[in-house]
């Protein structure tokens, strides 16, 4: 596998793409040197993580639903006799 390196810097072009990306880049960087900032996000983090589903109960969730579809497929087999009602 043969790399090449481009020696040659970002072209012109690429510059003043950076440029024009710069204040949200440092926006970003001033944000992560923020303790109050880091802290929020961790606890938005911790919160979202807490409210996802455990492995427990995914399983619940699907006992469930193959509880739902052996009903189902029950009723199905065995359909229920109806009275015409005129």
């Amino acid at each position: 596998m043969l790399i090449t390196l481009d020696t040659a810097g970002p072209t012109l072009a690429e510059l003043a793409a950076i440029d024009a990306e710069w204040p949200a880049i440092q926006a970003d960087i001033d944000a992560l040197a923020d303790p109050d900032y880091i802290d929020a996000l961790v606890d938005a983090i911790d919160a979202v993580e807490r409210l996802a589903p455990s492995e427990m109960d995914r399983r619940r969730q699907r006992r469930r639903m193959a509880r739902i579809t052996r009903a189902a497929v029950e009723q199905a087999a065995h359909p229920i006799a109806r009275k015409v009602v005129a």
